[in-house]
C-alpha cells in the first residue's frame, strides 16, 4: 500500500461519490494496493480494512486528527482533536504488512459448537443491502460469517442456535478483531457529562476528502483560469507552490 497522489484521491472522491460507506473504502484502498494487485481489499477484515484506512488517512492529511461533536445532554458542541495513533488498536501496524486471510474461530456452549470467520466488507455491503429487519445484527453477521454449526454433532441452523451463543460469537469478533469496534470516550466541557462515541474511520475519512476535493476543484478552476494550465499540471504542484499561485493571483 502506498500514498495517493492528488489526482489518484480526485479519481477515488469521483468514482465514489454516489456509492457506500463499505464500497467507498475499497475504492481508496484498491487505489492505494495498486502495487498489489493480488491483495483483494474486501477480503480483508473489518478491522484490517479500517487499520489500513487509518494509515492512509494519515498519509494523506497527516497524523492530527480534528472533528465536532454534540453533547447527548446540553447539546453543546465538543471539539475532539486528537492524533491518528490513538485510534490505533493495540499491535496494529502503522505501515501495513500483506495481509494474510485470518484464521476461523471457534466457540462452544454446552451440546452447541459453532466455527466461524472474521466479517469482512462483502459482509457490510451485504448487511446495508438487507431488507429483513427482523433479524437482529448480530444473528445476519453470523449467517454470512458461520462455517460450521452443529447441536451433538448435528448440522444445525443459525436460527437454531441459543442467544447467549451468538452473543458470545459477536463478542469474540470484538476481541479477534477490535480495529473493528473504536469508541471514543468522551467528556462536555460544560456540564461534564461522560458517555462513548462509536468512531467510524470510513465515513469520517470520506467527509475529510469531499471537503479538500471540493476545495481542490476550486483551485484548480483559478489556476487554469489564470494561468491556462492543465488540472493534471496543477495538481502535480505541490500546496505549497499553489497556495503562492493564489496569493498572486488575489493581489
Amino acid at each position: 500500500m502506498r500514498a495517493l497522489s492528488s489526482e489518484e484521491l480526485l479519481q477515488a472522491w469521483e468514482q465514489g461519490l454516489n456509492l457506500s460507506g463499505a464500497e467507498r473504502a475499497l475504492i481508496l484502498l484498491g487505489a492505494a494496493g495498486r502495487d498489489s494487485p493480488e491483495e483483494d481489499p474486501a477480503q480483508y477484515s473489518v478491522g484490517e480494512r479500517d487499520a489500513r484506512l487509518l494509515t492512509l488517512r494519515e498519509w494523506t492529511f497527516g497524523p492530527e486528527v480534528s472533528a465536532v461533536t454534540q453533547c447527548p445532554k446540553c447539546s453543546d458542541a465538543l471539539e475532539l482533536n486528537f492524533r491518528v495513533g490513538d485510534l490505533r488498536a493495540r499491535g496494529a501496524e502503522r505501515t501495513p504488512m500483506p495481509a494474510r486471510p485470518p484464521a476461523p474461530l471457534a466457540l462452544e456452549d454446552g451440546d452447541y459448537s459453532v466455527k466461524f470467520r472474521l466479517p469482512n466488507s462483502h459482509d457490510l455491503r451485504a448487511l446495508q443491502s438487507a431488507s429483513d429487519v427482523a433479524v437482529k445484527r448480530d444473528e445476519r453477521i453470523l449467517q454470512r460469517c458461520l462455517l460450521e454449526a452443529t447441536c451433538r454433532g448435528e448440522s444445525i441452523a443459525v436460527a437454531q442456535l441459543p442467544e447467549t451463543l451468538v452473543a458470545a460469537v459477536s463478542e469474540r469478533m470484538t476481541e479477534a478483531d477490535p480495529q473493528a469496534d473504536v469508541e471514543l470516550a468522551l467528556e462536555c466541557y460544560h456540564c461534564r457529562h461522560q458517555w462513548g462515541e462509536h468512531f467510524e474511520i470510513d465515513s469520517f475519512f470520506w467527509t475529510e476528502i469531499h471537503a479538500w476535493a471540493s476545495r481542490m476543484l476550486n483551485e484548480v478552476h483559478q489556476l487554469a483560469s489564470a494561468y491556462g494550465w492543465s488540472e493534471t499540471e496543477i495538481l502535480s504542484l505541490s500546496s505549497l507552490r499553489r497556495n503562492l499561485y493564489l496569493n498572486l493571483i488575489a493581489e
